[in-house]
């Protein structure tokens, strides 16, 4: 007899979860419901932390604790309907502050990339315009500014070839040999009696002063080059 009341005894009823909740949801709720006499142990283990997901550790402490407080005050009938009703849970998800806030956040973003959306369409035909100058420029003007700056480039490097320390020793050099040549001749116009001793004095003094002031100008040259 006594074996026939116990099995007589009714089982608590228990709350299906449809495949809709959370991972998180099924096994607290499976967790949470207790172990018939007659069942096994199997059926309602208590889940390991290890088989926790894995989206739980996303969940702030701040945030997790004002999920329980609102939990807190719920009766039992209130928390079983929610593990039962889809529409209840989904109302009680939209109520929490971090999902308000993410629908706030999502919404301003939306309404923000609309508004950048129809002003970037209202200056389409601005955008058009320059183009269109753009290529008028290009197929005409461009080719105009690109011819000056290659002979702009050109004189540039003629410049800097001019100018360069190997030029200018060059050049040196041809200025030392002409005004050699020079005062060699003058020095032949004197043997032959084409200028007179003064005039040659004068004149033969002026060349080798420049001729020799070259020379040591080209010689300092040389060497602080080299060094």
């Amino acid at each position: 007899m006594g074996s026939q009341e116990q099995q007589a005894q009714p089982r608590p009823q228990e709350v299906s979860t449809d495949s809709w909740y959370p991972p998180s949801v099924n096994s607290s709720a499976s967790s949470s419901r207790p172990t018939t006499p007659g069942g096994t142990s199997s059926s309602f283990s208590m889940s390991r932390p290890n088989d926790r997901p894995s989206s739980l550790s996303n969940v702030s402490p701040a945030e997790a604790a004002g999920i329980i407080a609102m939990l807190k005050d719920k009766s039992v009938d209130e928390l079983r309907k929610l593990l039962s009703d889809k529409d209840a849970y989904h109302n009680l998800l939209l109520s929490l502050e971090p999902v308000r806030t993410q629908n706030r956040v999502r919404d301003e973003l939306k309404n923000e990339t609309l508004q950048l959306a129809r002003e970037n369409l209202e200056k389409e035909p601005q955008i058009m315009e320059l183009r269109n100058q753009c290529r008028i420029i290009r197929t005409t003007e461009l080719a105009t500014a690109q011819e000056k700056l290659h002979e702009l480039e050109r004189k540039k490097e003629e410049t800097l070839k001019y100018y360069s320390p190997s030029s200018l020793l060059h050049r040196l050099q041809d200025a030392m040999n002409k005004t050699d040549e020079e005062s060699e001749a003058l020095h032949r116009q004197l043997l032959d009696r084409e200028i007179d001793l003064a005039s040659f004095v004068q004149k033969y003094k002026k060349m080798r002063y420049a001729y020799h002031k070259r020379a040591l100008t080209h010689l300092a040259a040389k060497t602080s080059a080299t060094s």
